[in-house]
């Protein structure tokens, strides 16, 4: 079977770490991007999942009490860490 030659761009910044990865892989990213390219004709598709993160339901309860902390205009705003613990010690 023939050989044929494909060019895409890629950032400097990204080559360069996968360049990195790939050897102390023992492999070249030419074998690694074949891998992946047979791994995806088995697969039908790409061979890793892709989702969306999707932040669970704790995550969303904090977000949403920052929120309505941050609408609050009488919210006390501490300068340090220590501060809160003062606060917290003395039962505010």
């Amino acid at each position: 079977m023939g050989q044929t030659d494909i060019h895409f761009q890629i950032d400097e910044a990204l080559k360069r770490d996968f360049e990195e990865l790939c050897s102390e892989l023992g492999l070249t990213m030419s074998t690694a991007f074949i891998i992946f390219a047979k791994a995806s004709l088995r697969k039908n598709g790409i061979p890793f999942p892709m989702e969306l993160e999707t932040p669970n339901s704790a995550t969303l309860s904090a977000l949403d009490e920052v929120r309505q902390q941050k609408a609050n205009p009488d919210r006390k705003l501490y300068n340090s860490f220590s501060e809160l613990l003062e606060d917290i010690e003395d039962g505010i």
